[in-house]
């Protein structure tokens, strides 16, 4: 079974950056997917971005051009790079790894809180 932790979250102001990252306590280079989603409150939880084995990623529309999402396999790290962070980012972002197919398991972690002051 694999862990994910996730950290980075704070309070920033608009317009600032955040990096948030998530870390693996095993290897997951055998699962088939790799996200990051968020749940602002009230909302549900939504996919933010995903990356798959051949490092192609796809970005939800109200990130794109603002977030960066990266993982390095070595380090077992997930990371999301956000810029230009607007109020609507607000909300607590999980990481996910989708190992149903090699682990029988989708992963995730407990989440990192981002709040945003305008």
């Amino acid at each position: 079974q694999v862990q994910l932790v996730e950290s980075g979250g704070g309070l920033v102001q608009a317009g600032a950056s955040l990096t948030l990252s998530c870390a693996a306590s095993a290897d997951t280079s055998d699962c088939s997917g790799w996200s990051w989603y968020r749940q602002a409150q009230g909302a549900e939880r939504e996919r933010v971005a995903v990356t798959i084995p051949d490092g192609y990623t796809v970005y939800t529309e109200s990130v794109k051009g603002r977030f960066t999402f990266s993982r390095d396999e070595k380090k077992n790290t997930l990371t999301l790079q956000m810029k230009d962070l607007k109020p609507e980012d607000a909300a607590v972002y999980y990481c996910n790894v989708d190992c149903s197919r090699t682990h029988g398991m989708d992963y995730w972690g407990k989440g990192t809180r981002v709040a945003i002051s305008s």
